[in-house]
């Protein structure tokens, strides 16, 4: 489906950037990975030169900052001449009980996840331009359901959100497609963290904390990387490109509001 394409995909080299970069590679895609921490990137481009049809690339640089975007999204012009596919997975932001958290936790929040889509969405949009490519956001559900213990990824997300609204409406200009998914609890390291969080918070076990949350969003089960990677790669496939500007829960049914 995606051979001879190229994606680039931050955060991937773990969790749900690793799970959407293994579909696209399976698919044929050539795939390039950024995210900070370099042993984790090798494993995972081992991993998908293993699982995939294409070539596998990757660069270790802290996308929190201006010269890190710029420096993975060179790397990858470098490796593969073109970008059809931009997966803006990076971003892990703190919960905790306001107003004790401190400031460095909101501005470390909004310096990878949205910072960094932002400035990367900027650096390969010529790429993307060029080859009428796709961008996918991956955002959160608390951009829809603000929550007290969790104001800095809910502040985060919204405004990732309606960046790539925004971002949508030139993509029409230029004919890259735009959009993005909420996924809602899925089991990643940064829920990981989120329940360990609660827990410290509430004075429970993380397994209590995990059914609870399990049945306070009324859910089956929790969501796995690969539910969201399934959405991810449609998304990228010809079959949806009529599908724009548009944010997708894929969160088992957690988010109950309309909207």
């Amino acid at each position: 489906m995606f051979d001879g394409k190229a994606a680039f995909v931050s955060g991937g080299s773990r969790g749900i950037g690793l799970a959407i970069a293994r579909n696209l590679a399976e698919g044929g895609c050539n795939v390039f990975l950024a995210a900070s921490n370099g042993d984790r990137l090798s494993v995972a481009a081992d991993g998908l030169s293993q699982a995939g049809r294409g070539e596998v690339g990757y660069c270790a640089a802290d996308l929190r900052t201006l010269e890190g975007c710029n420096e993975a999204a060179r790397a990858a012009l470098d490796k593969f001449r073109r970008c059809d596919i931009l997966v803006n997975a990076a971003g892990a932001t703190k919960g905790g009980i306001f107003p004790d958290q401190p400031d460095e936790e909101m501005l470390d929040g909004f310096a990878l996840k949205f910072h960094g889509a932002v400035r990367l969405c900027r650096t390969l949009w010529p790429a993307l331009k060029e080859a009428k490519g796709t961008v996918i956001n991956i955002v959160g559900g608390f951009a829809r359901t603000p929550a007290a213990d969790f104001m800095v990824g809910g502040a985060v997300n919204a405004a990732l959100a309606n960046f790539s609204k925004a971002l949508a409406d030139k993509g029409l200009q230029d004919d890259v497609n735009v959009n993005w998914i909420h996924p809602g609890l899925t089991v990643t390291e940064r829920l990981e963290g989120i329940f360990a969080d609660r827990a410290a918070q509430q004075g429970k076990t993380r397994d209590q904390v995990e059914a609870d949350s399990i049945a306070s969003e009324g859910i089956r089960r929790l969501g796995e990387p690969t539910d969201v990677a399934a959405l991810a790669a449609f998304l990228c496939s010809p079959a949806a490109r009529h599908i724009h500007g548009t944010g997708i829960a894929c969160d088992g049914g957690g988010a109950k509001g309309y909207y």
